[in-house]
């Protein structure tokens, strides 16, 4: 800042108060010498020096307390977040240095708003262009805010804020609405008209914004990169195919060559056994090995009949342990018994192999309104981290070094057979939740 001081008020003010001396001792000497009355000078002198003392301490007061006014009044404008008020400048004292400080504070502030402004412009623009639906929900519970990706999940499009998530949620599919309202993350499947299957991952943090508390969701639409992932699996699938298949088939030929030879060597007859065993015990590999990924390709189309639940938990407890939450729901479903009994095998065996205790697999079964019924396989063990979680479905993926990967998407193949939908859903407290939703 440009000093422009050329004097300090206690300067002025000391300047004034000589000057009025002076004009006293002038008006007393010039009134005694008149009247030759030193008592009437010293009062006329007195009189003199209050009236001129008043005058000028009035009028520098007066700019002085405009000055002041003026500080108070911009200073009001900058608690009210406005930073264009100026003051002009034209004391040489303290309150002119005040007055300068004021001006360069609020070109600071109006230049940092105005870095804020675009900062938070950039961050909008990223927001409402990014292709996953970002929603935030006050301690209220009422939206506070949503890109455009959430107005069209969830909105079809209208404005989310200011509206209550719940009431948001009760215009969603029910598959969506039951995710949503928990408060773990989760892997779940929509049946979309003109996309066919979607499939999101949704996950939740929750944080404190200016002391209250607040929940972010963003909803990940997976469909496109879970296709483009499966055509990465599968092309690992034909290779490791094609390396097996050379394993066995090279060894064959060999051994066939050698077959042949020993066939026009009598001699060497001893020996067509064991090339024979050999042959077969690497055509049998081939075979096993080759039934393994047939077996997934080949399911065939559901046998659904009426299934009384008891009945079908209770005959499964010879091949697999497992904890059944009561009540069972009366109402029979409708599947085919012997394909959902792969399911529930293959996913208590996931639940087991995760490191759940026995009694903390839980299977249940809970009916909902449109007719539809859910079985529910839950456990406790290691569950799944985001990663996993988004791979969990892909063909062939698996997290465990003996796995095949072909459980998971199996138990989802069956399920989607039968019209309905698999979602995976991490439990608080540890633990991963996995519903079957067959409809009714």
């Amino acid at each position: 800042m440009t000093d422009r001081r050329r004097t300090s008020l206690a300067g002025r003010l000391a300047l004034y108060a000589a000057l009025h001396g002076v004009l006293a001792a002038a008006v007393a000497a010039a009134v005694t010498a008149f009247t030759s009355s030193p008592a009437l000078g010293l009062a006329c002198a007195l009189v003199v020096a209050v009236l001129a003392a008043t005058l000028s301490s009035g009028r520098a007061l007066g700019a002085a307390q405009r000055t002041m006014l003026a500080l108070a009044d911009g200073i009001r404008s900058f608690r009210d977040g406005e930073f264009s008020m100026r003051l002009a400048n034209r004391r040489g004292d303290e309150l002119g240095d005040l007055v300068g400080l004021y001006n360069e504070m609020g070109d600071a502030l109006r230049t940092e708003r105005h870095t804020l402004y675009q900062r938070e412009l950039m961050l909008e623009t990223v927001l409402q262009g990014a292709p996953m639906a970002i929603l935030l929900t006050g301690p209220t519970g009422r939206v506070a805010y949503s890109n455009r990706s959430a107005r069209h999940l969830l909105g079809q499009g209208r404005r989310l804020e200011g509206h209550d998530f719940q009431e948001v949620l009760a215009h969603t599919p029910a598959e969506v609405r039951d995710v949503l309202a928990a408060a773990e993350d989760a892997l779940f499947s929509v049946a979309d008209p003109g996309a066919g299957e979607e499939t999101y991952h949704v996950s939740r943090r929750s944080f404190d914004l200016h002391t209250r508390r607040h929940t972010l969701v963003v909803i990940e639409r997976l469909t496109p990169e879970l296709r483009r992932r499966e055509v990465e699996v599968w092309k690992k699938a034909i290779r490791v195919m094609n390396h097996e298949m050379n394993n066995s088939l090279a060894p064959i030929r060999s051994l066939v060559r050698s077959a042949r030879v020993a066939i026009g060597r009598p001699e060497h007859a001893h020996h067509l056994e064991g090339i024979f065993d050999t042959i077969e015990e690497r055509a049998t590999y081939l075979s096993e090995f080759l039934e393994g990924y047939a077996r997934f390709a080949r399911l065939p189309r559901p046998q659904k009949q009426p299934v009384d639940w008891r009945e079908f938990l209770d005959g499964m407890r010879h091949l697999a342990a497992f904890r059944v939450q009561e009540p069972l729901p009366d109402r029979r479903g409708l599947f085919d018994p012997s394909q959902m009994q792969q399911v529930l095998i293959n996913l208590v065996k996931n639940a087991r192999e995760a490191g759940s205790p026995e009694e903390e697999i839980v299977v249940g079964v809970e009916g909902a309104a449109d007719g539809a019924t859910a079985l529910l396989v839950m456990d406790r063990g290691r569950g799944m981290d985001e990663d996993v979680m988004r791979r969990a479905l892909l063909p062939f993926y698996s997290s465990k070094p003996s796995g095949t990967g072909l459980g998971l998407p199996l138990c989802q193949e069956i399920v989607e057979a039968h019209g309905g939908r698999l979602r995976l859903q991490a439990r608080a407290g540890g633990g991963l939740a996995v519903t079957c939703v067959l409809p009714g």
